[in-house]
C-alpha cells in the first residue's frame, strides 16, 4: 500500500531501481544532488540537472516541464554516496510564476519500474520559495529509505545548493537556469484536466425531463490539493471561497439538466465562518473539468469496486458498502463517504437553484403582465398572479420530487455503509467499538463528527479528516458562537466542550498503534477534572493534567523542545542523532479554558506549536472561547485561523465554499448510559501493556 508521507516522515524502500515522478501546476526544473555521509555535495559532478542530465545511477529531465520522471538506480551510485536529494525550482525569466505559493502545490511519487507507487508527498505550505528540496533517498545501516523534506528556499537554486555545501553554488545555479532558458521553447506545459477513470453511477433512473430547470452552476477552479494525499494533482480540484457568487436565475439561460450532466463537485467544508473566506480565483485551465475526488487518483488503476446487486428495471442500483475505487476496503469506504458527501451537496445545490429559478421566473412574469396598466384592475391581474404562482409551485414540486428521490437513494446507501465502517470512521454507537482492538497500522482517516443539510436532517454524512492530522482542532466553548450555544448555561457549555475534546482524544488514542500517540493536558485551574476523569482513570495520559503557571510552562517547554529538535534533525538529515529520551511518536496537547492561566510567553509558545507542530507530529486540541482571548487583540487571529473550528452543540458554522452550503456539524457523542468510552480506553491501556509501552 502506498505510503502518503507528510513533511519529515520516512519510509523504507523495498527496491533499488526506482522512478521519481513529479507533477506540478506549471513548468518546473527538476534535478538531483548526491551527498556523502554528511549530506555534503562534493562538486558539480555530483549534481544532475538539465545541463548535465545523467550521472551514474541517476538521470533527470533536460528541460522545464509540468511533469517529470527521474530514473534512479541506487545500486549503481558511487559507494561514497549516501544521499540523493530531489530538487525542484521555478525557471527564471520565463514569464511564469516566481514563487511556489503562486502555483499549484507540487506532488512527487516514488514508484517502482512498473509504476506501482511506494511513497508520495504533496509539498504544501510553500509561499515565497522559488526552489525546494522535495525528497531525499538516504542510506541507513545498509538499507535505503525515502524522507519527505519540503524545505523551500526564497533565494532559489543558489541558496539551496549552497546549503548542501557546494562551492560556487551561485555560478552553477545561473548555468542551470541558462540551460533551461535555451530549451524553454520545448518546455512541457501542464496537461489539461483528465476525465475521471470512472464516475460513480448515481441518479441515472428516470428521464431527463423529470429534472426541473436550474440556474447555471459555478464552475470550480483547477487546482491540486493541500487537507490531506494522488499521482496527478494537476487534474485535481480545489474549491473556490465562500464569497463566491451564488447561481443566478434567468429564464432565457437556465439549462435543463439531465442525469448525465455534471454538477459542481463538493469539497470538504472549511472550519471557518463564511465571512472569513477570500474571493475565488478565476479558472486557470481550459477543457473539461475533472470531477474525480482529488486525493484518490493513482498511476495504476486500483481494483474496481464491487458490483451492486441487480435491481428491477427502472429502479436505482442497490447500494453496496465499499462501492468506490481503492486498494483496500478502508480506502474504498473513505472514497465512498466523500462520494456521498459530494452527491448530497450537488443534489441540494440543484434543488436550491431550481427554487431560485422558479421564484425569479414568477417575478418576471408578474412584472411583464402587470406592466400594462389595463391588467392592474379587475380579474386580469388576479389571474396573472395565480398562473405565475401555479407555475412556480409546479417547478418547485418537480424539483422536490427529484431531490426526494436522490435523498432516498443516499439514505439507503448510508444505512448500508454505516454498519460496515471500521472503528476510525464509525460513530460511538456503532457495535464495532465493542470488539475493537488497537491496530498495528495507522488508518487513513478519523471521524470527528457528522454533517447534514436542512433538506433532510436525518441523513448524516461522517466528517472525516486525514491522518496524521494536518491542522489542530478548536472546540468553541463560547456562548456567542451560535444560536444553540447562546441558549445554554455557560458552565454546562464549557463542560460539554471539554467532554467533546475528551472523545476526540480517546478516538485518536484508540486508532494509533500502541505507544505511537501521547496525550498531554493543560488545565490551568483544574476546572475540567470531571470531564478528564475517563482519561486519567485509564492511565492513558502522558502525565497528570498540568495546572497552575508552573505546570503550563513545563508542558509547553517540553513540547516546544520536541518541535525544535525534530525540525533541526529533519533539516540536517540527522534523525538518528535525536536524544534517546525524546518521544518521536505523535503528540496531542489538550488545552482547556484558554487563555486563563497563560502569560505572554505561554501564548507565544502555543502559537508556535500551532504553526510548526503539525509538520513534526505535535497537534493542538483547544477548548476555548475566542471572546475570552479578545484582550490579546489581533495577535491571536493567526492561531484561530490555523485551527479547525468545531462546536460542542449542533451548529451550521462549517462553510462549504464549493457550492455555497452551510453544513450543520453534529459533534460526536456516546449513547446515554453507555460504557463504550471506558471500554475503549481500557483496550488502549491493555495494548500498551502488552507492547511494553
Amino acid at each position: 500500500m502506498t505510503a502518503e508521507l507528510v513533511r519529515g516522515q520516512n519510509h523504507t524502500l523495498p527496491q533499488t531501481r526506482l522512478e521519481i515522478r513529479v507533477s506540478a501546476g506549471s513548468p518546473v526544473v527538476a534535478g538531483a544532488t548526491l551527498g556523502d555521509e554528511n549530506g555534503t555535495v562534493r562538486g558539480v559532478e555530483w549534481i544532475a540537472h538539465p545541463g548535465a542530465h545523467r550521472l551514474p545511477g541517476l538521470e533527470v529531465s533536460r528541460q522545464a516541464a509540468a511533469g517529470h520522471r527521474l530514473a534512479v538506480d541506487l545500486e549503481a551510485l558511487p559507494d561514497e554516496v549516501h544521499r540523493v536529494t530531489v530538487l525542484l525550482a521555478l525557471p527564471t525569466g520565463a514569464g511564469g510564476p516566481t514563487r511556489f505559493g503562486a502555483t499549484a502545490a507540487p506532488f512527487v511519487a516514488v514508484t517502482g519500474l512498473d509504476g506501482t507507487e511506494i511513497a508520495t508527498f504533496t509539498l504544501t505550505g510553500l509561499d515565497a520559495e522559488s526552489a525546494v528540496s522535495a525528497l531525499e533517498l538516504y542510506r541507513r545501516q545498509g538499507a535505503w529509505k525515502v524522507r519527505a523534506v519540503g524545505q523551500g528556499y526564497a533565494a532559489g537554486l543558489a541558496e539551496m545548493l549552497a546549503d548542501q555545501g557546494l562551492a560556487g553554488a551561485a555560478e552553477l545555479a545561473a548555468s542551470i537556469q541558462e540551460a533551461v532558458a535555451r530549451s524553454l521553447a520545448r518546455s512541457v506545459a501542464p496537461p489539461p484536466p483528465r476525465t475521471p477513470e470512472g464516475d460513480r453511477v448515481r441518479h441515472a433512473s428516470g428521464p431527463s425531463d423529470a429534472h426541473p430547470p436550474t440556474a447555471p452552476q459555478p464552475q470550480p477552479t483547477a487546482h491540486p490539493p493541500t487537507v490531506h494525499q494522488p499521482t496527478a494533482p494537476q487534474s485535481a480540484t480545489h474549491p473556490p471561497s465562500a464569497s463566491q457568487p451564488q447561481p443566478t436565475a434567468h429564464p432565457s439561460t437556465a439549462p435543463q439538466p439531465t442525469a448525465s450532466q455534471p454538477q459542481p463537485t463538493a469539497h470538504p467544508p472549511t472550519g471557518t465562518d463564511p465571512g472569513t473566506q477570500t474571493a475565488p480565483a478565476a479558472p486557470t485551465a481550459a477543457g473539461p473539468i475533472n470531477y474525480a475526488h482529488p486525493r484518490r487518483q493513482h498511476a495504476a488503476s486500483p481494483p474496481p469496486p464491487p458490483a451492486a446487486p441487480s435491481a428491477e428495471p427502472g429502479q436505482a442500483p442497490q447500494p453496496v458498502a465499499g462501492d468506490a475505487t481503492g486498494w483496500s476496503m478502508d480506502e474504498r469506504l473513505y472514497n465512498q463517504i466523500w462520494g456521498m458527501f459530494e452527491d448530497l451537496a450537488r443534489s441540494a445545490a440543484a434543488y436550491r437553484s431550481a427554487v431560485d429559478f422558479a421564484e425569479s421566473r414568477m417575478g418576471q412574469e408578474l412584472d411583464r403582465s402587470l406592466s400594462d396598466p389595463r391588467n392592474r384592475i379587475g380579474g386580469t391581474g388576479d389571474r396573472a398572479r395565480e398562473e405565475a404562482r401555479a407555475k412556480r409551485d409546479e417547478l418547485i414540486a418537480r424539483a422536490r420530487e427529484v431531490l426526494d428521490r436522490d435523498l432516498a437513494q443516499l439514505a439507503a446507501e448510508a444505512a448500508v455503509v454505516e454498519p460496515a465502517l471500521p472503528a476510525a470512521y464509525a460513530g460511538w454507537d456503532n457495535p464495532v467499538w465493542h470488539a475493537h482492538r488497537i491496530p498495528m497500522e495507522l488508518p487513513m482517516a478519523l471521524r470527528i463528527g457528522d454533517l447534514h443539510l436542512p433538506e433532510r436532517t436525518d441523513l448524516r454524512i461522517p466528517l472525516l479528516v486525514r491522518l496524521p492530522l494536518e491542522r489542530g482542532i478548536w472546540v468553541d466553548s463560547g456562548r456567542t458562537a451560535s444560536e444553540a450555544a447562546a441558549l445554554m448555561d455557560t458552565d454546562r457549555l464549557r463542560r460539554l466542550a471539554m467532554e467533546t475534546a475528551v472523545l476526540h482524544a480517546a478516538r485518536l488514542l484508540a486508532v494509533y498503534p500502541p505507544g505511537e500517540f501521547s496525550v498531554h493536558v493543560i488545565d490551568p485551574a483544574g476546572s475540567a477534572a470531571g470531564s478528564l476523569a475517563p482519561l486519567v482513570d485509564a492511565g492513558v495520559l502522558a502525565g497528570p493534567p498540568a495546572a497552575g503557571p508552573g505546570g503550563v510552562a513545563s508542558v509547553l517547554a517540553h513540547l516546544t523542545r520536541r518541535v525544535d529538535l525534530v525540525q533541526m534533525a529533519v533539516r540536517a538529515g540527522a534523525a538518528d542523532a535525536l536524544p534517546p529520551d525524546l518521544d518521536t511518536g505523535e503528540q496531542l496537547l489538550v488545552v482547556n479554558d484558554f487563555p486563563h492561566g497563560f502569560d505572554d510567553r505561554a501564548v507565544t509558545q502555543l502559537r508556535y506549536l500551532a504553526d510548526e507542530g503539525p509538520s513534526v507530529g505535535v497537534h493542538l486540541l483547544m477548548v476555548a472561547d475566542r471572546e475570552d482571548a479578545s484582550a490579546y487583540g489581533p495577535v491571536l487571529d493567526p492561531l484561530w485561523r490555523s485551527l479547525l473550528r468545531i462546536t460542542p452543540v449542533a451548529d451550521n458554522h462549517l462553510a462549504d465554499p464549493w457550492v455555497g452550503h452551510a453544513w450543520t456539524y453534529e459533534p460526536p457523542a456516546t449513547p446515554p448510559g453507555s460504557r463504550v468510552l471506558e471500554q475503549v480506553l481500557a483496550a488502549v491501556t491493555a495494548a500498551r501493556r502488552a507492547a511494553g509501552r
